[in-house]
């Protein structure tokens, strides 16, 4: 997901974004440990995602308590 479409989420958007992402990440562990995916970098990918998402939140919230 990119920066730009992140920026374009609401607020309520952006916390069910984070938390679809951080069921999405527990289900691939889940699968790598149980040796059913091969493609471990996909985590990393999500987490990345995670972070984006999660850094366009805090600027949001930022921005309306400011």
């Amino acid at each position: 997901m990119k920066t730009i479409d992140i920026r374009k989420l609401t607020t309520q958007e952006l916390t069910a974004e984070t938390t679809k992402l951080r069921e999405e990440i527990a289900e691939m562990r889940r699968k790598i440990a149980l040796g059913e995916v091969s493609n471990v970098r996909a985590v990393r990918l999500k987490r990345k995602d995670l972070a984006r998402v999660l850094t366009v939140l805090s600027e949001q919230l930022m921005k309306e308590t400011a």
